[in-house]
């Protein structure tokens, strides 16, 4: 045990001490920080501004299209059309809305004129600026009350999700619970094959050098598969708790400088349904999350799904040599899995009681993506604790299977150098006596 506990040590102290280590898990939440930061503020900003020209030949939209904060209209004569047709800019306007006398109900021949084209939403909110001024002078010549069928419109029905067995003021929030579980199992999904393929790396790059000749004169091969296996693990959940606490950090202290013009933008644009949208929002993420299960969840099944799948990355690594595209070639069984999870992901979160989720969430191979893109739906309910246990049951027994294969395969692969070795050479290796 105490030569395990040396080679944990060897790795985990290397590895932190790198430069690329530090440099990764300083610029890293930064970046998630920055780019979080640069999307919510040009979210913000009100886009493409315009002053448009309305040359209303037909009548009909004349007082129907009102302004909003990023398009201005205003009624012109005919004259500034000419000017804009004739290619004379008219400084007080970006271009005219040309509307001749049409049939409302097959309206042709509506142009913008301008030397510059539209952007996309600006032509999408123009195009619903007409459509909307259309159905009302359609309502009107149809004698058809536009005030009361506004009204007949207003308050519509929007169903509140109560959990059974949950708390009388538990609310579901579908979309932030995918949210949660898409972002969790994709952390999952990175973390795993980042660190297992630096085991396989490892392993390769002591093989090709003899290092590993040396020191299996010392140690077991199962110690020394051990020690690195759990030595880089714990290399990447330190760096993923230092993440942690600088994300939480960086968005603490980026929220309260957002707070203010939050607040600013929502007095200004007066509307009550934004910021009841906000408060709901954090409400469910702050009472209707159990936020210390889910963090519990995902420490363990980043260490076992790590321990899982690295324990095979380990044993791969131990039969190839130098050859990438070797490694690469043996990689693929146990990537299929990964990717399988991955792609089954967003069915499961669709449908997070489906019998494809349950299980995928109890097969050890699927299972640290897959119920981590469960959990945030609710726990007990939508997650019964029966499949939690056998879930995390499962895991366990997966991974000491797992340790004891590649065991057995690293025990030998260690040493053989210059042969190719295969699938089939690494079975037979498994089932070799000592």
């Amino acid at each position: 045990m105490n030569k395990i506990f040396l080679i944990i040590r060897r790795e985990y102290t290397t590895r932190i001490r790198n430069k690329t280590f530090i440099l990764s898990t300083i610029l890293t939440p930064l970046f998630f920080i920055g780019l979080i930061g640069a999307t919510t503020y040009f979210s913000q900003q009100n886009g493409e501004e315009l002053s448009i020209g309305v040359y209303d030949e037909s009548g009909i939209f004349v007082s129907q299209l009102k302004s909003t904060e990023n398009i201005k209209y205003t009624t012109v004569p005919a004259a500034v059309y000419d000017s804009i047709v004739a290619k004379k800019p008219v400084d007080d306007f970006n271009g005219v809305l040309h509307i001749p006398q049409i049939n409302v109900d097959d309206p042709q021949g509506v142009e913008y004129i301008s030397e510059k084209q539209l952007g996309i939403f600006s032509q999408a909110q123009v195009d619903d600026d007409l459509n909307d001024a259309l159905e009302k002078e359609r309502m009107v010549r149809a004698n058809i009350d536009t005030a009361r069928l506004a009204a007949i419109r207003n308050n519509e029905i929007s169903i509140r999700q109560r959990l059974i067995g949950e708390d009388d003021d538990a609310e579901a929030n579908a979309g932030i619970s995918s949210a949660i579980g898409y972002v969790s199992g994709l952390l999952i999904y990175m973390l795993m094959f980042i660190y297992g393929t630096m085991v396989m790396r490892g392993i390769m790059e002591e093989k090709v050098s003899r290092v590993a000749e040396v020191m299996v004169s010392s140690v077991k091969p199962f110690q020394l598969m051990m020690g690195k296996i759990i030595g880089i693990g714990a290399v990447g959940l330190t760096q993923f708790l230092i993440w942690i606490a600088l994300f939480v950090l960086g968005t603490t202290l980026f929220g309260s400088a957002m707070a203010g013009h939050e607040a600013h933008q929502i007095a200004q644009s007066q509307s009550p349904e934004k910021a009841m949208v906000i408060a709901g929002i954090m409400k469910h993420v702050t009472t209707q999350i159990n936020i210390p299960m889910l963090i519990g969840a995902f420490l363990f099944y980043f260490v076992f799904g790590y321990l899982f799948y690295a324990s095979l990355f380990a044993a791969v690594g131990s039969a190839v040599n130098e050859d990438p595209q070797d490694a690469q070639s043996m990689m693929l069984p146990i990537t299929i899995p990964i990717i399988f999870s991955i792609i089954v992901m967003t069915r499961v979160i669709g449908d997070p009681t489906g019998s494809l989720a349950v299980w995928c969430s109890i097969i050890p191979f699927t299972s640290p993506i897959i119920m981590m893109a469960r959990l945030p739906f609710g726990f007990p309910g939508t997650v019964a604790g029966w499949e939690l246990a056998l879930s995390v049951i499962s895991m366990i027994g997966g991974f000491l299977f797992t340790t004891w294969l590649s065991a057995k395969i690293y025990r030998t692969g260690i040493l053989m150098y210059g042969k190719k070795a295969g699938w089939k050479d690494m079975m037979q290796w498994v089932f070799r006596k000592s």
